[in-house]
């Protein structure tokens, strides 16, 4: 077995349970693409099992902190098993939810979700890409019955030596299947859509944002970045006269006029916005329109701290804007799912941007990302999806 040493003092953050190691903290050691190594201390102590990624700045990444543990196809059994029982044990359904959520299942780079009788795979790291032929056999022996496709067509993977894949691993057919979320009927793509095909992670906070118009009698929504229109079918069942959905994507905004019909409700109640998102709040502003909720649920502007001074400029921006557009006492939904930015960062950028737009607002809410993307203490970096929902004053 490889050995890799680390330099004096870089063993701290794997005593603490954190899962990577990046290259500058490597003494001496080295491995093939994806090959498990043994880790260890400068002064020799084992620290567990990794595996290696010679392009990655990442350049370990933690299958077991065991210095017995074998890494090896029982191991990724249990690994895999463990992280399907932990969603059952939740009451998550089964038939739409992230079964694998990569290093806080102590899998690290393997994304799996579950779409009907669908199962999409990623496989975003170096180690995962070594195994997936074994991944693929132990998938099929744990979810019986299931086609599998595979969307490993991210960026990440380059940062790792890998070229981007998709396709049919096993089975095939149709790639567009139903699911139902909270009693809405929702169509995916697994093939065409974002990331696996649809946003899991925010299916609890459609269903609280379905609640809050419900119970608060909101009447007109805004819903930026609206992609299939989630949280416009939420407004909708909560009880909202008209809905106006933003995206810029026509394909999307397409299947979200689908869905408004398909779940039954008037076409007329949902206004359907091609359009750049900065762009059309300015021009709702210069009109004078103002709304009772807004939903800002941007894609991913900072996947690194590098990226995150650009991108707290244009979530300071977007947010400004919507807050200028919501009558008194009306509601803001912010997000952010970008991993360079924490959430005292976003809440700092959301309070500069009350102050640029005039208003104040409270924070009646923090949210995250549904249950079965969980949140290892020991792995803040799993803490991506940040939200915040506020009344404005």
């Amino acid at each position: 077995m490889k050995v890799i040493r680390l330099h004096p003092g870089k063993e701290r953050a794997l005593l603490r349970g954190h899962p990577w190691v990046f290259a500058g903290a490597i003494a001496r050691g080295g491995a093939d693409s994806g090959e498990t190594v043994r880790v260890e201390s400068h002064e020799g102590q084992v620290l567990g099992w990794a595996a290696y990624s010679p392009q990655s700045q990442i350049r370990l990444r933690m299958w077991s902190f065991d210095p017995a543990q074998r890494i090896d196809r029982d191991f990724l059994r249990e690994r895999l098993r463990g992280a399907i029982e932990r969603r059952q044990a939740l009451g998550i359904d089964p038939r739409a939810a992230r079964l694998v959520w990569g290093e806080s299942d102590g899998l690290p780079g393997l994304v799996v979700d579950r779409f009907a009788d669908i199962a999409v795979v990623q496989l975003l790291s170096a180690g995962a890409e070594r195994w997936s032929a074994v991944l693929l056999e132990l998938l099929r022996e744990c979810l019986p019955g299931l086609r599998v496709y595979e969307r490993s067509d991210v960026g990440v993977r380059a940062r790792e030596g890998l070229a981007e894949r998709t396709g049919w691993l096993h089975g095939e057919g149709p790639t567009r299947v139903d699911i139902e979320e909270h009693g809405m009927r929702l169509h995916v793509d697994v093939a065409q859509g974002h990331k696996t095909g649809f946003y899991l992670d925010q299916r609890d906070n459609r269903r609280r944002f379905r609640d809050l118009v419900r119970e608060r009698g909101l009447q007109r929504v805004l819903n930026c970045y609206g992609y299939t229109g989630g949280f416009t079918l939420a407004a909708l069942a909560g009880g909202a006269a008209s809905v106006t959905t933003v995206d810029s994507s026509a394909p999307a905004l397409a299947l979200a006029a689908e869905h408004v019909r398909d779940n039954g409700f008037d076409p007329a109640r949902s206004e359907l916005r091609e359009a750049d998102v900065g762009r059309l709040l300015r021009e709702l502003r210069d009109a004078g329109q103002r709304f009772d909720a807004i939903v800002l649920d941007p894609p991913k502007l900072a996947p690194t701290v590098a990226q995150a001074p650009r991108a707290t400029r244009a979530y300071k921006d977007i947010n400004r804007l919507a807050l200028g557009l919501l009558r008194p006492g009306g509601w803001l939904f912010t997000f952010s799912c970008s991993g360079g930015i924490d959430a005292a960062l976003f809440q700092s950028v959301v309070a500069g941007a009350a102050v640029d737009a005039g208003r104040d607002a409270e924070i009646v809410r923090r949210v995250g990302a549904a249950p079965d993307h969980p949140l290892l203490l020991s792995f803040p970096e799993s803490d991506y999806l940040k939200g915040l929902l506020l009344r404005a004053r």
